[in-house]
């Protein structure tokens, strides 16, 4: 068998096998002989699948210049398939002694203390044929792997919580009768809690701290050692369903965390051509965990781009999710730049291209923050989608900023090409509320993280609806409920690509929490336990996603531009409550909260599978977020000969209280806060 790592900064490498001794694991060291282009080879024979390795590096140790050669420290190899093992003993990982910069390198062999590779083969059944579901259909439902099935009363125990439990039938069968049409999957890279964590007996449950690149998660696995073959089941089931797999990968920093941190693979291989390195040795954080990948670096792009095709090839990954993305367009640190070397390998690549890509285009830097940014090829997280209908639904804000975002973000993402889909609009996320605490909490409840409530956005845009948290006053409990449905319907009725997060539509709490990154308890976990409540916001999100569905004209892959159709009117008008057309002076008037807007599907640009435009009943919906009933006019027959109610947000599944016809410039009462969505079918011509 052939091992290879690369290392432009070492003397020697030796290849370690490890076996289990008496005393402890116990080792057979190989060196690599050969070395071409800075990567360290050799063939070994007669090693087999399930041999566990790892490597030490000799070289100069020399922190002003970021290098940390120790041979004491086994590190991980970054091309591993399998990883296997946890940090046990967090003074072994250190590379130094003393201090990290001054100190010299540490004497402590961390052999058994550190997680091993693991060399593997390949196995599992065909992940299948892929859904290829076009972007403008897609519905994405971002879920956690061990919490989404962790308490699923239909999943065995042994499987919940693990990939095998995402598979079972019972959890497949919630996605399909949901609407969802790909789930993007929370980390699965093999991970590792940081020493901050380690310290104070806690666990990253996101997964947030990548340690191998290549090698799935062991801890969701039903028999660990087989995690391979049990993601390929996985990813078999979602496909045979029709179901796409994206995955949030982070490939802009690691577990290693800043200078004090651990060595365990990349800072003890060649930490200068991993890492972005100031002039004095530091790691330059751009990312709030203490390193930072360098995008510009040969050795991160080959890194990257091979973890991402092994995913997409051999265990058939539909997409990516690239966590704060713009820094890896910042090579070396700098501005970003959306052509930068590791973004165009991405979407240079023949079989990534072919790939879902979406970025999540911001740092944890004011200089990161580049929604809009990206390149032709990228779909974005649209955190301006976010803030601007949490404004809105709360009263916070006028209605120039909605309306771009009810209708695809073009000042975003038409400049450069983009189409209405590269909006990935959502209002929640697995950072930051649930949908129930959103209308339940003004501020953050996140002393249970054991961080004294510092750690979690102050910027929630939250509204409480008159009490926080918990509380059985009826009239609350009831805007909640309206509150809910009024963001879902924004959501799921606006142009672009809609995302939800596991839970909102079952009424899930964290209780305020809006980071529990660290809590593996039933603050994260999806609750299966229905009520009245849960059950009519299942029934209303199921309502919603057919109806996006079911109705091309409101999920239209191309902007709005006013071009007339084939009814003779514009293909979007916005309407004020009086039923007449917005005009530029209404538009600056901050103090409006009722906005009409139509939709003409009779050319719609929408395609069927064969390529075909297709064609649609026209769509009028009202948006309401004044405290107060308004009476609305509904536009002339010029635009409609009957008016249809199909979704109502003032009912708790959202079913019209009477959905008789109404005929054109009829007036109605919205009460207080509502969203309403009315059919106009085709006129025979």
């Amino acid at each position: 068998m052939r091992f290879a790592v690369a290392s432009s900064v070492a003397e020697a490498v030796e290849l370690c096998l490890i076996a289990d001794g008496d005393d402890g694991p116990v080792e057979q060291r190989i060196e690599l002989t050969e070395r071409t282009f800075g990567i360290w080879h050799s063939t070994v024979p007669g090693v087999t699948p399930g041999q566990r390795y790892g490597y030490r590096v000799h070289g100069p140790y020399d922190t002003s210049r970021g290098i940390r050669c120790n041979p004491a420290k086994l590190l991980v190899d970054p091309y591993a398939r399998r990883i296997a093992g946890t940090v046990s003993d967090l003074a072994a990982t250190r590379g130094y002694r003393g201090d990290p910069m001054t100190g010299g390198p540490s004497r402590i062999d961390s052999l058994g203390s550190v997680p091993l590779s693991v060399v593997t083969s390949l196995g599992g059944p065909d992940t299948g044929q892929r859904p290829n579901v076009p972007f403008e259909e897609t519905v994405i439902y971002e879920l956690h792997v061990r919490g989404f099935t962790k308490l699923h009363p239909d999943v065995p125990k042994h499987l919940r919580g693990t990939y095998l439990g995402l598979a079972h039938p019972a959890v497949v069968d919630y996605l399909l009768r949901l609407g969802v049409t790909a789930v993007e999957l929370l980390p699965v890279h093999t991970f590792a809690d940081e020493p901050l964590l380690l310290r104070s007996g806690r666990h990253n449950y996101w997964g947030y701290s990548t340690l191998g690149y290549l090698a799935p998660h062991a801890g969701y696995a039903c028999r660990p050692g087989r995690e391979v073959e049990e993601f390929r089941t996985m990813v078999a089931a979602l496909h045979a369903a029709g179901i796409e797999v994206i995955l949030d990968v982070v490939y802009n920093h690691t577990c290693e965390g800043g200078v004090a941190g651990p060595t365990l693979s990349l800072r003890g291989l060649d930490a200068p051509a991993y890492y972005l390195i100031d002039d004095h040795g530091h790691d330059i954080d751009l990312t709030g965990c203490g390193n930072t990948l360098d995008p510009g670096s040969p050795t991160v792009v080959r890194l990257v781009t091979d973890s991402m095709r092994y995913f997409a090839e051999e265990l058939g990954v539909d997409g990516f999710r690239l966590d704060l993305a713009s820094a890896l367009g910042r090579p070396g640190g700098g501005g970003f730049d959306p052509n930068a070397a590791l973004l165009t390998a991405i979407t240079t690549d023949p079989l990534l291209s072919n790939r879902k890509l979406i970025a999540e285009p911001w740092d944890a830097t004011g200089e990161g923050y580049r929604v809009g940014g990206f390149g032709v090829q990228w779909a974005e997280w649209n955190g301006r989608f976010r803030d601007g209908a949490r404004d809105f639904w709360r009263g916070a804000t006028g209605l120039r900023d909605l309306a771009y975002r009810l209708s695809g973000s073009s000042d975003l993402y038409a400049a450069n090409g983009r189409r209405a889909w590269a909006s990935i609009n959502f209002v929640t996320a697995h950072d930051g509320f649930t949908l129930r605490d959103l209308v339940s909490y003004d501020h953050k409840h996140n002393h249970e993280n054991g961080e004294h409530g510092a750690d979690g956005t102050n910027d929630n845009r939250s509204w409480n609806c008159g009490a926080e948290g918990e509380t059985g006053d009826p009239k609350v409990l009831a805007l909640r409920d309206r509150q809910a449905r009024n963001l879902l319907g924004t959501l799921l009725l606006s142009t672009g690509t809609p995302m939800m997060t596991a839970g909102d539509e079952r009424w899930r709490t964290q209780h305020g929490n809006n980071n529990p990154y660290c809590l593996d308890n039933q603050t994260s976990w999806v609750d299966w336990n229905a009520n009245k409540r849960s059950d009519d916001l299942l029934a209303f999100t199921r309502r919603l996603i057919a109806l996006r569905a079911d109705s091309p004209a409101l999920r239209q892959p191309l902007f709005f531009d006013g071009r007339p159709t084939r009814s003779g009117e514009p293909d979007l008008v916005w309407f004020r409550p009086d039923g007449l057309p917005m005009t530029e002076e209404d538009w600056f008037d901050e103090s409006r909260r009722t906005i009409g807007m139509w939709i003409d599907g009779s050319e719609c640009v929408s395609r069927n599978r064969e390529g075909e435009l297709v064609a649609d009943d026209s769509w009028l919906l009202i948006l309401h977020a004044g405290a107060d009933q308004v009476e609305v006019t509904l536009p002339g027959d010029r635009y409609a000969d009957r008016f249809i109610p199909v979704l109502d947000s003032g009912t708790p599944r959202g079913v019209p209280a009477d959905d008789d016809p109404l005929p054109p410039e009829k007036r109605i009462v919205l009460t207080g806060r509502t969203l309403l969505l009315l059919r106009a079918p085709r006129i025979s011509t």
